[in-house]
């Protein structure tokens, strides 16, 4: 028997979608920008991300989109293996989580949408001049400073020339931030006001070729160790040794590293690497020599801009090595067992829609005209395909609800089921709470893992634990093992889950409110809910179950339900 193990929750869902615009309108944009070489064009696709991401929370209003689409975006930007540690990836994950900061702290206000873009806009000044470092080092910054020192001398100027143009560039960047804000807060405006666009031309689909890394590349670990190594090793070498050093030990080991990685060759061989090396040389003897007073030695500044040069071709070359051993396919099942365990699915669903989303791409000239149409199609998109695949996760599992009075012998009859669907061979997870009785007196209960067996204190009559629930006292321990118990990935390669029970605490969305909405949502097995007879109807309407199957404990056979479960799972 069988069962569908793919887990996604809504919220993922939409930030698949809204990533995967993004990552349409960087791929589309930003050919045409790359192509015309229009200058900022990096800003340019950060107002257009910003106009997305705001206009698109006038819709959905769930925390953590933001972030979520992000690394959706910089992960179906950066397909090629190469690319997967570079700038474009570090740039859209912290604009997306820059926004995001911002609205947790300000809120979905004017302020907060402000602020956020505008920092998210500056981050591209931040990240240019952070590259150039890690690229370059600390000379680079020596240069700039013998540079403005110099301009300052020649100007007569009486303040201190190093900030001024950072700050210029700075201040340039955090108005464009702001002017993208307002754009986007006009446009989730109108957005928000339009009803759900009508029937959708299907469009015509693009048969994408995405980039996907080199099936016959031999990955290894001990490639990966060993190329961090060897960047360390070679960066030491370049900073502390002689620049005979350099020749000796760096170049043949750059050469291992291009041989082995064919993309880092590619990076080399462009011209404008070589143009680079040529300027920052230059700029380096005019740094140290002619905009600095005093006797300087020309040889010694022409060496510095030669060592800062080597110090790019390791960094070029080695990050080339360590991005091509990451894209390792066991590396990157590493997600499935983090927080982050939905995210190839969503990347899944991402890689199908692409070819969609480009091929619904207007015209730039359209784009410009009609914004607020255009994504309110797309947005009606995401929801539609949102609705069938609730539908798809309903079709595919059914809810009981197991009923009784207090006392009747709910758990007893929800033990009984559980031994029978072990019989059948139905994987059960979930949990049940288990009464303590002494001297006929019910004194509290615990919760039993139904996967592991493990049994933890729950409620008691007395003690000093914090929440209470009627006459009894919460332990937190028990708390922590039904949480766990419940928790959707944990139950996915369950076939049933059972809840015992929801109850006052889950009415006042306490207890294990957010786990069975979570499992509602997020997973396809048929659940099991016991609630005592007067609560049935707030249950069902809670959690928007009126679907779900109602069973009395008193004339309910839990061998019949035994039978329709394995039936379904046929």
């Amino acid at each position: 028997m069988t069962r569908d193990k793919t887990i996604i929750s809504d919220k993922w869902i939409k930030a698949s979608i809204i990533g995967t615009i993004w990552a349409a309108a960087e791929i589309v944009l930003g050919s045409f920008l790359h192509n015309l070489r229009v200058p900022f064009s990096g800003n340019l696709l950060t107002a257009v991300a910003l106009v997305i991401l705001i206009s698109v929370s006038y819709r959905w209003r769930e925390h953590g989109l933001y972030w979520r689409a992000g690394i959706i975006c910089a992960l179906m930007k950066t397909m090629s293996p190469s690319a997967i540690i570079f700038g474009p990836m570090l740039a859209i994950i912290m604009e997306s989580l820059l926004l995001e900061t911002s609205i947790r702290i300000f809120g979905r206000t004017f302020l907060g949408f402000i602020i956020g873009s505008m920092l998210a806009m500056s981050w591209n000044l931040f990240q240019k001049i952070f590259n150039m470092i890690i690229f370059y080092g600390g000379n680079l910054v020596d240069i700039y400073k013998n540079i403005t020192d110099y301009a300052s001398r020649q100007l007569n100027l009486q303040f201190d020339a190093f900030w001024a143009p950072l700050i210029l560039l700075l201040v340039i960047y955090a108005l464009f931030g702001a002017v993208t804000a307002v754009a986007g807060i006009i446009t989730g405006r109108k957005i928000s006001a339009l009803p759900p666009e009508g029937p959708l031309p299907e469009p015509a689909i693009i048969r994408a070729s995405p980039k996907k890394p080199d099936s016959q590349f031999d990955y290894s670990a001990g490639w990966l160790v060993a190329d961090i190594l060897l960047v360390a090793g070679m960066l030491l070498i370049v900073s502390l040794l002689n620049w005979i050093w350099w020749v000796i030990a760096v170049i043949p080991l750059i050469t291992i590293l291009a041989l082995r990685y064919k993309r880092a060759m590619r990076q080399l061989s462009k011209p404008g690497f070589w143009i680079t090396f040529v300027i920052i040389t230059m700029l380096s003897a005019l740094a140290f020599t002619a905009f600095q007073p005093g006797k300087n030695d020309l040889t010694k500044a022409i060496l510095i801009g030669i060592q800062m040069n080597f110090r790019a071709v390791i960094i070029i070359v080695g990050f080339s090595a360590l991005g091509t051993e990451l894209y390792n396919p066991k590396i990157r099942s590493l997600f499935s067992r983090t927080y982050f365990r939905q995210l190839p699915v969503a990347l899944e669903l991402s890689a199908a829609s692409l070819p969609t989303m480009i091929a619904d791409m207007p015209d730039l000239k359209t784009a410009f005209k009609r914004p607020v149409s255009i994504l309110n199609r797309m947005i009606t998109r995401v929801e539609r395909r949102l609705t069938e695949i609730r539908y798809e996760r309903v079709k595919k599992r059914k809810i009981y609800i197991i009923t009784g009075a207090i006392g009747e012998g709910k758990t007893a009859w929800l033990i009984k089921l559980c031994t029978l669907l072990n019989e059948k061979g139905i994987k059960t997870g979930g949990i049940l709470a288990l009464r303590i009785i002494q001297d006929g007196i019910t004194t509290g209960y615990d919760i039993s893992d139904i996967s592991s067996g493990v049994r933890k204190p729950f409620l008691r009559l007395t003690g000093s634990e914090t929440i209470g629930v009627e006459r009894f006292t919460v332990s937190q321990e028990g708390v922590v093992a039904g949480q766990n118990a419940l928790d959707p990935y944990a139950n996915s390669d369950r076939e049933v889950i059972i809840v015992d029970e929801a109850g006052p605490l889950e009415l006042r969305g306490q207890g294990w409110s957010n786990r069975i909405d979570e499992l509602i949502q997020n997973t396809s097995a048929t659940i099991i809910i016991a609630v005592r007879n007067s609560l049935t109807g707030s249950v069902i309407e809670k959690y928007g179950i009126a679907e779900a199957q109602v069973i009395d404990v008193g004339t309910g056979d839990p061998w019949k339900i035994a039978e329709e479960i394995v039936a379904l799972k046929k």
